[in-house]
């Protein structure tokens, strides 16, 4: 008997809390369709209670957002004039001072629980979703890959050199929706009906564990862009280039740039790997280096010995920035890698005397 009545009590319980739920979904989490206003511009209607990002993203607007929209990145800032309710604690670390008093939000993190007036760069209205083929997949370290995309039909992509895609990557086995990530074109803007990326593989990254043990050569694929305002400055300077591993994607797209358009500037890129294993396209850097006006490749390792055969410099690439750039007249830098390697060699190309606003750099 006192089993039965403790499995009465249970059930019911269990339907109390499942009526409960249902009232909550229903009415406390229900914001129904919200406007949102664009720019002052463009109106469009959105479920309401998911995020600003993923709300615009349904409507084929495509925020920037390395990180896929999981709060780690703050590139999806957007200014939230009207309807964004209060910063939260998780964007406060991505939105400084200034950025407060004009109310920039991360989009990723702001939800759309009423209509709300927003602006974004009017170029990002522009942002295209593109669907293309892997022709082909090289595995250029341990670590990094080499992946072309062809795209579908005559569509093109009009980018500058130096910025970046979303690549989408779907459900596979361990993940059970969708991930982007971003990823620097590799390539020239001339090839506009193709894209090269040079991926590596992040432990535990989902998209790109799915790029390097799932991804194979005619594989249809779909990313967004382009986004970035790292990109060629075009002007007479001399150019500096420092970049590590898959850093180098966005100095190679503005070196073939450069040959292909026979642009006639003095350049020098310094390239930071551990061993001879970790360095890649040394053969198409060379014929660059050979076709170029003025351009010089140097590679530098920081994890060789004395018993290593390398005959190139050795160490890190902040001290080639110490003993090879004599100073920083007429000069500008273009770097891509860690924070902290940026941000130590910032210092070094500072102290060289480049003008800091000249020091265009991409992180990641």
């Amino acid at each position: 008997m006192n089993i039965i009545i403790s499995v009465l009590i249970m059930t019911a319980i269990s339907g109390f809390i499942g009526i409960l739920l249902t009232f909550a979904k229903n009415t406390i989490g229900n914001y129904g369709f919200q406007e949102i206003k664009i720019n002052d511009e463009k109106a469009i209607k959105v479920e309401g209670g998911q995020s600003l990002l993923d709300a615009l993203q349904e409507e084929k607007i495509y925020i920037p957002s390395a990180c896929g929209g999981k709060g780690n990145c703050g590139y999806c800032k957007v200014k939230v004039l009207e309807g964004g309710g209060e910063l939260l604690s998780t964007e406060m670390g991505y939105i400084n001072e200034e950025e407060k008093k004009q109310n920039f939000r991360l989009a990723c993190q702001c939800k759309v629980r009423n209509s709300m007036k927003i602006e974004i760069p009017k170029e990002l209205l522009d942002i295209k979703e593109f669907n293309g083929v892997v022709t082909s997949i090289d595995k250029v370290t341990d670590n990094i890959k080499h992946i072309i995309i062809k795209l579908n039909n005559s569509e093109k992509i009009i980018f500058k050199p130096g910025q970046y895609i979303q690549f989408i990557a779907p459900k596979y086995k361990g993940c059970n929706e969708e991930v982007q990530r971003a990823y620097s074109i590799a390539s020239s803007p001339l090839d506009n009906n193709m894209i090269e990326l040079i991926i590596g593989h992040v432990k535990e990254g989902l998209c790109s564990t799915y790029i390097h043990n799932y991804l194979k050569e005619g594989d249809k694929v779909r990313f967004t862009g382009p986004f970035g305002d790292f990109y060629y400055q075009d002007n007479e300077r001399d150019m500096i280039m420092i970049a590590a591993g898959t850093g180098m994607a966005p100095i190679l797209s503005i070196l073939k740039m450069m040959k292909e358009t026979g642009i006639k500037r003095k350049a020098k890129f310094f390239f930071g790997a551990k061993t001879e294993d970790d360095l890649f396209f040394l053969e198409e850097l060379k014929n660059i280096e050979n076709e170029m006006f003025d351009f010089e490749f140097v590679p530098s390792l920081s994890r060789v010995s004395d018993e290593d055969e390398w005959e190139g410099r050795r160490g890190r690439v902040t001290a080639c920035i110490r003993e090879l750039v004599e100073n920083g007249d007429n000069k500008e830098a273009y770097l891509c890698g860690s924070p902290r390697m940026i941000d130590a060699i910032v210092k070094e190309l500072i102290a060289k005397g480049i003008d800091e606003k000249l020091i265009y750099y991409d992180k990641f």
